[in-house]
């Protein structure tokens, strides 16, 4: 069964506009934890816009579940991840301007800073790099000897209706030669029911990385129904 990982970024964002303690996101991955999701996504960005250090470490206390976490590829964040120990850290590119991460790491310009990076982190975590679909980047990732990549679904996700069928045929194309890599492959950005359901039928891609759309259906449906919802359209 392919996996679903719920980000719940979110859910501090909402936090984050009171700068109070409620809603707090490690009270919904504890409800999400009685849906059918196998593991948390939080990034823990450099500005703190929403999630912040105390959360991961009251998650690591509380929760159960696999915990992704995302970040930038910088000594500091590396620090802390060694700290917290997730399951598995995603390398992420990140602006402080940018309203969401923008596009996939670059690894062309950032390869020997991204290799000495990954060579810091604490070799039980598994590590993963979140790139665009672009088979000279899976490449590169093979170079570094990970645990898998995350491919960016957001140019699929933004997609006219010319270009949807190009842009998906990228994404499998680049999921297919990770797998023939031995790199365990994930998906995300973007993703919600509407445009889910082709790319789902990609067998190559094993998990999928969720947040925005399962939070924002979650004020209609409730938390665990809008998780499984998500859940069914992957596994069916």
């Amino acid at each position: 069964m392919k996996k679903l990982n719920v980000n719940i970024d979110h859910v501090a964002t909402i936090r984050q506009a009171r700068l109070g303690s409620y809603p707090n996101p490690v009270d919904v991955a504890k409800e999400i934890s009685s849906s059918k999701a196998s593991g948390i996504v939080m990034h823990l960005r450099e500005d703190r816009r929403h999630i912040q250090d105390y959360d991961l470490v009251n998650y690591k206390k509380n929760i159960k579940l696999p915990l992704n976490l995302e970040m930038a590829p910088t000594i500091d964040m590396i620090k802390i991840a060694n700290r917290i120990k997730p399951q598995t850290v995603t390398l992420v590119p990140e602006k402080r301007q940018e309203l969401t991460t923008e596009g996939g790491l670059d690894l062309k310009k950032n390869f020997l800073k991204i290799k000495n990076l990954i060579k810091k982190l604490n070799k039980n975590i598994n590590i993963m790099l979140f790139i665009d679909p672009d088979l000279r980047i899976v490449d590169v990732c093979n170079k570094l000897q990970i645990h898998g990549i995350e491919i960016n679904t957001g140019k699929y996700c933004d997609a006219k209706k010319n270009n949807i069928s190009k842009e998906l045929s990228k994404i499998r194309k680049a999921a297919k030669y990770a797998s023939e890599l031995d790199m365990f492959v994930a998906a995300g950005h973007g993703l919600n029911k509407k445009n889910l359901t082709r790319i789902a039928k990609i067998k190559y891609i094993k998990e999928y990385n969720i947040g925005h759309s399962i939070i924002s259906d979650a004020i209609f449906e409730g938390i665990i129904d809008s998780t499984n919802e998500i859940y069914y359209i992957i596994n069916t």
